[in-house]
């Protein structure tokens, strides 16, 4: 990191609440864990007695098998947000240039300015058309070091075209230019991995906290090919998974029947709850488990604090860049959403 940027880069807001009365909708994770987690987390605490393999063959094969992707491309991170740190660690040098999305995930611009880069923002919906209208957005590609993709786009939950992405990724390969693609969400949906690639120019980071419902166990990886997975692999902090979240992530990552009945249940209850949003609200089509909604000329805080008042935490999107009329509501079961949508004094006719 870059030291001057260290000292004057602050700390980004994120979904996530603390008080265990509130039903909880501004973060999207899994309401739900695969069976059998609990068990596998205790005998893990055994074994956590001693350091973990720092090769962690085991969590590589399981995540390598769950994306179809090789085993030695895979390194392990602490999360997602980890895999994005190291993956702009490796790539970025102060005073480099960072093409971003905008609105999307805040810490990419914060762990940007970390290593003393700039950003550069489009519009998310438009990144991936750079590159194909003019000569200046050729060389927007050039000047810029890094390009992130964020698929399923949060917050608004898009997931990017697979051929689209394909056809930017060889666009800036020919500039020079490294693609991250978080894709944290991407296992909601049943969109091929960027990593299938096995493009040199490519970074994918993954989380398992999202799809796994288990957001504190700190769990994710990067995937990456040649000089870029040899540079992460080297990068990368000693023991960089707790032996817990190892041997819980290798598990979920092997419980193909929990996914496929999260993909179902997800899909089915956000036609659902946007069909009664939509009522009141606009709402972004999703591929995510989650809504952006515009709640038009109402208060964005009075409406956040209206549901927290019945009982429910929804998060104020007005935190992300080029967003100021929005809320984002996550995706849970049908009994949770229910009570969201009454929460916003919605009806589900």
């Amino acid at each position: 990191m870059d030291p001057e940027s260290v000292r004057n880069t602050p700390r980004v807001p994120h979904g996530g609440e603390t008080d265990p009365d509130l039903l909880d909708f501004s973060a999207n994770t899994n309401p739900r864990t695969p069976d059998g987690v609990a068990e596998v987390y205790a005998d893990a605490l055994e074994s956590a007695r001693r350091y973990p393999d720092d090769d962690y063959p085991d969590f590589r094969a399981a995540a390598a098998d769950a994306i179809g992707c090789p085993e030695s491309a895979v390194v392990p991170t602490a999360g997602g947000l980890d895999a994005i740190r190291l993956a702009m660690a490796v790539t970025l040098e102060p005073g480099d240039e960072v093409l971003l999305p905008y609105p999307s995930f805040g810490e990419y611009a914060r762990e940007a300015r970390l290593q003393g880069a700039t950003a550069r923002f489009v519009r998310y919906d438009e990144l991936l058309s750079v590159g194909t209208r003019s000569a200046d957005e050729i060389a927007l590609l050039e000047d810029c070091a890094l390009a992130v993709v964020c698929t399923p786009n949060n917050p608004t939950g898009e997931a990017a075209d697979p051929g689209a992405l394909e056809a930017f990724v060889d666009r800036c390969a020919e500039a020079g230019t490294t693609v991250l693609v978080d894709e944290a969400f991407l296992g909601y949906t049943d969109l091929p991995s960027a990593a299938t690639l096995e493009r040199e120019s490519v970074i994918v980071a993954r989380s398992l906290t999202k799809l796994y419902g288990l957001p504190g166990l700190r769990a994710g990886y990067v995937v990456a090919f040649g000089d870029r997975r040899e540079a992460l692999e080297s990068a990368r902090r000693a023991w960089s998974l707790g032996t817990p979240a190892a041997e819980v992530g290798a598990y979920c990552l092997r419980q193909e029947s929990f996914v496929r009945e999260t993909r179902e249940r997800v899909a089915s209850e956000r036609d659902r709850v946007r069909a009664a949003l939509e009522g009141r609200f606009d709402v972004v089509p999703s591929d995510a488990p989650y809504l952006c909604c515009d709640v038009g000329d109402r208060d964005v805080s009075a409406v956040v604090a209206s549901a927290r008042e019945a009982g429910v935490a929804i998060r104020d999107a007005t935190t992300f860049r080029g967003l100021d009329s929005h809320v984002r509501v996550a995706i849970k079961d049908r009994e949770a959403n229910d009570r969201l949508l009454a929460a916003l004094g919605v009806s589900d006719a």
